[in-house]
């Protein structure tokens, strides 16, 4: 793969130049006064021809020609849906491991109307995959670095009302050293095996870098004036009344707006309802404020309460000079979280974590958001009887978020910090960028109980005290509502980084990555090592990362690696261990890695990606599954008296 030095220089660059595109990234749900257009469907998608170089789209300028020229067209252009990764779609392996520009075209129309109401028109991008420089009819509008996470771009100016529009945007999936995952560049010497000039890649991250733009696009028409961001937090009391005990939720809520004038003109309309539409609160007051509900149905998680994942809505309308100008609402939960030295606590009720890592992956669409897979994910997670997953190793969809917030699942949302190595501060500058926007999109998620900053990063450097200390120190400047975590797989005794979490998680693969094939020891090396880490550190323990991998279909008597009878058999290996933990306090959660197989580098110690799942890529169970979905239920029966479901195997 050849890609021009500057090439890369000027991807290093723009992680600290790049400007911040816009103040709020609220959902773009519709109402009365917001009006969205979805521009998801066939875009015309063109990758830098092989013999010519990265910046050919830049200096043809390519995002000055409207959408019918032909220079963007030819062999190296084909039709490409959003959302999705472009790279299993095409037949062509030069798409699928295709380093550097790639460019995407849609046409689009706006009413003419937009223009005659005076509304504000934004593009937002759900995510774009890692570096997007956008263009509305030849005008650069912004760009945005980093995936996974949404941003938006002012576009009132360069639109053409009530006629056609392009919109053009080039993404760059190059990461580096600095760039959050990190991938390493070199240029071999050896001119016996490889051209001048060729650059190879490698990456200590272990899921495919999947490409291209993931996440829906809209256009968002708001008015001049509007709601730009709302901040809400949820405290629990219980009050006693005689023999009664009346649950009170207190919501502080704050409305920014972009109104430019006197705060004395603007006030907030604010009222909020139940699930089945109820109004139970209702005032106009400022837009910064506390509302008390006597009697509030508490966000549980699954197997907490008999109703979990209750949401209220909060329906703010924006008065200015007495004038309703804009209207947002946002589902919402009334829960806490609290932690001790052994306890993760939901309404001061402890909560044991039970479920797995994930990855956003399917076949054809690699990260692309696709609904169909999404729910049928949460409908496994029911079936499973789990109650927590972690976004391993990046922050998911927003529609992911607001499943997990209906279903009453338990998240650990995770930054894309994937087994970072360098602790530099132009690394640590980018990593707060992504973190603040992480919190910023998924502050009012009830779901949301954790932000992890990073997983199995290189903690044992020296580095990695200043590194993570000061990114815990962020995190709770920003949100001292949840605990901060990151996920470890360096030593109790050596780890530099765990000393700032509020709890820890670790990653182990006994009987697989070490001692391979030994599943004697499992139950003694889980207890000791685990035993030790909360003795040294008196902080909640969870187990976020462990088990085995299985081809569906093998298997083998006595069990072998790589079968799924040995992969059962990891699994059942560690349960009497976690028993014992969680029965003494010394662990709060246990993780299986992963809910469903995905895809990673082509490797010698890959049989066509990561087979760890307890559900092949296509969302069907493997016995691990069944054993993994009897654990859970059993734990929902023991610990909490549910009923398990009648089909339950083992039972």
């Amino acid at each position: 793969m050849l890609v021009p030095l500057y090439l890369l220089s000027y991807i290093v660059w723009s992680l600290t130049t790049y400007q911040h595109v816009h103040g709020g990234i609220l959902y773009p749900y519709e109402s009365e006064t917001r009006e969205v257009k979805p521009l998801d469907g066939l875009w015309t998608f063109c990758t830098t021809p092989k013999d010519q170089s990265q910046d050919v789209g830049f200096s043809e300028k390519w995002f000055n020609l409207d959408h019918h020229d032909n220079k963007m067209s030819g062999e190296h252009c084909q039709l490409m849906p959003v959302p999705a990764s472009y790279n299993d779609i095409p037949t062509d392996s030069s798409v699928r491991d295709f380093i550097g520009w790639a460019w995407y075209r849609k046409p689009l129309f706006v009413p003419k109307r937009w223009s005659e109401d005076k509304l504000k028109i934004f593009v937002r991008f759900g995510s774009v995959h890692y570096h997007a420089i956008v263009w509305m009819n030849g005008q650069q509008v912004g760009e945005h670095v980093g995936g996974h996470l949404p941003f938006q771009l002012d576009v009132t100016s360069v639109l053409n009302y009530g006629t056609a529009n392009t919109l053009t945007v080039a993404v760059n999936n190059t990461l580096t050293n600095v760039t959050l995952p990190q991938m390493q560049i070199h240029h071999p010497n050896d001119t016996s095996r490889y051209p001048p000039g060729y650059v190879t890649y490698s990456q200590k991250f272990d899921f495919f870098n999947y490409a291209g733009i993931h996440r829906p696009v809209y256009l968002v028409a708001l008015p001049s004036v509007h709601i730009d961001d709302i901040t809400l937090t949820t405290t629990v009391n219980f009050e006693s009344n005689g023999l009664d005990r009346v649950t009170v939720g207190t919501v502080q809520f704050s409305v920014e707006h972009t109104f430019q004038g006197s705060e004395e003109d603007v006030s907030c309309d604010v009222s909020i309802s139940t699930q089945g539409g109820s109004i139970i609160h209702h005032d106009i007051t400022s837009c910064s404020s506390e509302i008390s509900i006597r009697q509030a149905k508490l966000w549980w998680p699954r197997f907490s309460h008999a109703k979990p994942g209750y949401l209220y809505t909060f329906e703010v309308s924006l008065i200015v000079q007495g004038i309703p100008v804009d209207v947002y609402r946002l589902p919402f939960g009334i829960r806490t979280v609290s932690w001790n030295k052994s306890s993760l606590m939901i309404n001061s009720k402890p909560v044991y974590l039970r479920g797995f890592g994930m990855h956003e992956d399917s076949n054809l669409r690699g990260k692309g958001l696709d609904l169909v897979h999404t729910v049928r994910d949460f409908e496994l997670i029911n079936w499973l009887g789990a109650n927590a997953l972690r976004t391993s190793h990046y922050p998911y969809s927003e529609e992911t978020m607001n499943l997990a917030d209906k279903y009453g699942i338990l998240v650990i949302a995770e930054s894309p910090a994937c087994t970072i190595d360098s602790f530099g501060e132009e690394i640590l500058s980018h990593h707060k960028t992504v973190l603040n926007e992480l919190i910023s999109r998924d502050k009012n998620h009830p779901s949301i109980i954790a932000w992890s900053i990073a997983n199995e990063p290189y903690s044992d450097l020296p580095q990695a005290d200043h590194y993570f200390g000061t990114l815990a120190d962020l995190i709770r400047s920003q949100d001292p509502t949840r605990a901060v975590t990151f996920v470890s797989s360096r030593s109790w005794n050596n780890d530099k980084a765990v000393q700032h979490m509020d709890f820890i998680c670790v990653n182990r693969y006994a009987a697989w990555y070490s001692d391979s094939g030994l599943l004697s020891l499992i139950e003694r090396q889980t207890v000791e090592e685990l035993k030790a880490w909360h003795d040294r550190w008196q902080r909640p323990i969870v187990m976020s990362e462990y088990g085995a991998g299985s081809l569906s279909g093998f298997h083998k008597l006595p069990a072998v690696m790589w079968t799924e009878d040995y992969q059962v058999l990891t699994l059942h290996k560690h349960f009497p261990a976690f028993d014992y933990l969680r029965l003494n306090g010394l662990l709060a959660g246990e993780m299986i890695w992963n809910f469903a197989d995905f895809n990673t580098p082509q490797e010698y110690i890959r049989p066509g990606g990561c087979m760890k799942g307890l559900m092949t890529r296509e969302r069907q169970p493997k016995a691990a599954a069944h054993l993994a979905r009897w654990r859970y239920w059993k734990l929902a029966q023991n610990t909490s008296g549910f009923s398990i479901p009648e089909d339950l195997l083992y039972s």
